[in-house]
């Protein structure tokens, strides 16, 4: 973190977004609490993680925020190293030699929520149908064995445990944004 201190504004990040998003939000917690100011950052808004990587891979950018599971195969082909996972323990697996950014001085965890959502005026039958079927999948072998070749982690919340969580985030992501004077 030396040479971003010594000048932020030459380093710069890609990741998937905007402004204001979880890529440049992570990225932003980060700087702060490495004692950089997140407005002088470089920032390069882009489509997802396809994107980042191949920003990444052509030197388009110095640094990529993104999902470690988007990387494996980068990593194995050693085209690319990571900094730090912004997970509270080191990954399991394929990934456990990944240093966490707590681990290395910076208290920052940061899951990344995928899910599937439902609008309000779905019934509460269909709302009940389709939570049991994601809880039996991911109670069954053959969803563990994909995740895993996949190179996802178990993150498995279903209905009010993960609206709560989400919820949350939400939060807390609000806060984030009003500290950084990203909202009116």
């Amino acid at each position: 973190m030396k040479a971003l201190k010594a000048n932020p504004k030459k380093l710069s990040f890609g990741g998937a977004g905007s402004v204001g998003g979880q890529d440049w939000m992570q990225t932003a917690i980060l700087a702060k609490k490495a004692g950089i100011n997140p407005a002088d950052m470089s920032f390069v808004a882009l489509e997802g993680g396809g994107e980042v990587l191949t920003s990444l891979l052509g030197q388009h950018i110095q640094v990529g925020v993104g999902n470690v599971s988007e990387v494996g195969a980068h990593l194995d082909a050693g085209s690319i190293r990571v900094l730090a996972v912004f997970s509270k323990d080191r990954l399991e697996g394929k990934f456990s030699n990944l240093p966490t950014a707590i681990e290395q001085g910076y208290d920052l965890e940061w899951p990344v929520i995928r899910g599937f959502y439902m609008g309000l005026k779905v019934s509460d039958d269909a709302y009940k149908w389709w939570k049991n079927a994601f809880d039996k999948m991911m109670a069954n072998e053959k969803f563990d064995a994909v995740r895993e070749n996949q190179d996802l982690l178990p993150f498995e919340m279903t209905g009010e445990e993960i609206q709560a969580y989400v919820y949350k985030q939400t939060n807390e992501m609000r806060q984030l944004s009003e500290e950084y004077k990203l909202s009116k």
